[in-house]
């Protein structure tokens, strides 16, 4: 018999038994709501409400997106998941020559507040939460949706979402950095301090293994490097003075959720059990609101395939079911149709439908983590526990997880891990269905979501309209005044609303910080 591996690589055993477990079983369990939280944080969990239902949804313009987004609520979604093209998250405005081609192609492109306002407009910010998959410029789109919240009436406390704001994972995996490791963990620091005074209700950061996932990641390194992630920003809001449990319990983490079902409960059980005893332990945190990893799950969009497309229905389920068993707070479900283009409306509904059959017509609501004392996942999370744990411990042999990105360490042992998935592929020794096993002859036609290029020509027109008419003399102090907060030690999110609310663009404000900053530039290490 052929010896099946774990996606983390080490062997899965044909029969697990009682030996197998591990002897301290019941310590590392705990109940439900109790510290360590492998069974999950909340008592209840989804006994009394199901997670949130969050459809990841942004492209072309505002006015575009913001129909998308009435549709989701119609269809019966429980909170908004934004996403910004790539000029935006990499903070540049449309009209920048190097945004050419990429305005609003995989995600809303927005330049201001003005383009704020159209994207929720009709939509009530007090009533629902919304996530907003930004890194490098979190801080500028959370002023955004604040300044636009405020002209609804919405006072900071009253509104409830969350920013990815997570920039190291960008160094190890995706790229959408903009400025060096050390301003860019103030500037986290910065809104850290900031929404604990203006907008508490606000989720700080995501902490994200999701894109390392993407780019590669085995489970054990999408939590042992998703974690270290995490002890490199609480180290850093705790030298900029904030006290552990003034932050940690506003933290939030993003995983994916892949085909590898069990493999996958035992990771996010494992992970819970890591981060609470790493927070307790090692930062002293008293607030068990503190020790809790509270997170969002996104299904596997890596592997989607375009052949047989239907047949994404099916792993999207089963990805969906690995979250909800997992234990997961949010969870977004990918449309089937996104490895050829943006999703269509059918394709987004059917998504979120999937989500609905799982909480509505089978009894997952009804249990408290199900797999509790399965042999096979009980020893599946003690063993991911055991292979992160020393992995995480290579990260910091390096000081910490930014000296490990500026090393290349994490980004070396993820290629490895991808190189290592695609030969399989290739040689047939893993099976993808409808990619190297069960292909149809000829592929059915399939006509995609396409995103009108006429759309960058219209916010470079916007972007001139708002320079006329804005006040620019305003506009330059308050930029003067955001670069002296840059070069100095306040906080820089008061000068940025600001500038903001005077109408300074996206693209403005990076430019200005980059003038004080710096722009990160990444040096290969082979």
């Amino acid at each position: 018999m052929t010896e099946r591996r774990a996606e983390s690589g080490f062997p899965l055993q044909p029969v697990y038994r009682t030996e197998d477990l591990p002897k301290d079983l019941a310590d590392r369990l705990g109940e439900p709501g109790e510290f360590p939280y492998t069974r999950g944080v909340y008592p209840t969990m989804y006994t009394r409400r199901p997670w949130t239902m969050r459809q990841y949804a942004g492209f072309g313009t505002a006015a575009e997106s913001n129909e998308r987004y009435h549709q989701l609520l119609a269809a019966g979604t429980h909170g908004l998941s934004v996403a910004f093209d790539l000029p935006t998250q990499m903070g540049y405005d449309s009209d920048d020559p190097v945004a050419h081609g990429e305005v609003g192609k995989v995600g809303v492109a927005i330049d201001s507040i003005d383009d704020m306002r159209r994207l929720f407009d009709g939509i009530p910010l007090a009533e629902v939460t919304t996530s907003m998959t930004i890194n490098a410029p979190a801080a500028i789109l959370l002023l955004l949706y604040q300044l636009v919240a405020e002209e609804q009436g919405v006072p900071g406390d009253k509104l409830g979402g969350t920013i990815q704001n997570d920039v190291l994972k960008e160094y190890i995996a995706r790229g959408t950095y903009i400025f060096p490791p050390k301003p860019s963990l103030r500037l986290v620091a910065d809104t850290f301090a900031y929404c604990r005074a203006e907008i508490p209700r606000w989720n700080t950061i995501s902490i994200s293994g999701y894109h390392m996932a993407e780019a590669g990641a085995t489970p054990v390194q999408e939590i042992a490097f998703t974690l270290a992630n995490g002890v490199d920003y609480v180290r850093a809001a705790l030298a900029a003075g904030l006290a552990v449990d003034d932050f940690a319990p506003r933290l939030s983490f993003f995983f994916v959720a892949r085909t590898t079902l069990l493999e996958e409960v035992g990771k996010f059980r494992a992970a819970r059990r890591m981060w609470a005893r790493l927070m307790r332990e090692e930062f002293g945190a008293k607030d068990p609101k503190s020790w809790m990893l509270r997170f969002h799950t996104q299904t596997a969009g890596v592997q989607l395939t375009a052949q047989q497309p239907e047949a994404n229905l099916i792993r999207v389920a089963v990805q969906a079911l690995g979250a909800v068993l997992g234990g997961t707070q949010s969870l977004h479900t990918n449309a089937y149709d996104e490895a050829i283009a943006l999703p269509s409306e059918k394709a987004a509904r059917l998504a979120l439908r999937t989500q609905q059959v799982l909480a509505h017509e089978t009894d997952l609501t009804a249990i408290v983590d199900p797999f509790a004392g399965s042999y096979a996942v009980e020893t599946l999370t003690d063993r991911i526990e055991h292979e992160a744990t020393e992995l995480m411990a290579r990260v910091f042999e390096h000081g910490s997880s930014v000296d490990a990105i500026e090393a290349g360490f994490q980004k070396r042992e993820i290629e490895a891990s991808a190189y290592r998935v695609a030969q399989e592929i290739d040689a047939g020794d893993r099976v993808v269905v409808g990619v190297n096993r069960y292909r149809l002859a000829e592929e059915e036609p399939y006509q995609p979501l396409r995103v009108d290029p006429a759309i960058e020509a219209a916010q470079v027109q916007r972007l001139a309209k708002l320079r006329a008419e804005r006040d620019a003399p305003a506009v330059e102090q308050a930029l003067s005044r955001l670069r002296q907060a840059a070069a100095g030690t306040p906080n820089v999110l008061y000068p940025l609303r600001e500038a903001l609310r005077l109408r300074a663009s996206v693209g403005e404000v990076c430019h200005s910080l980059r003038e004080v900053w710096g722009r990160y530039q990444p040096v290969e290490r082979f």
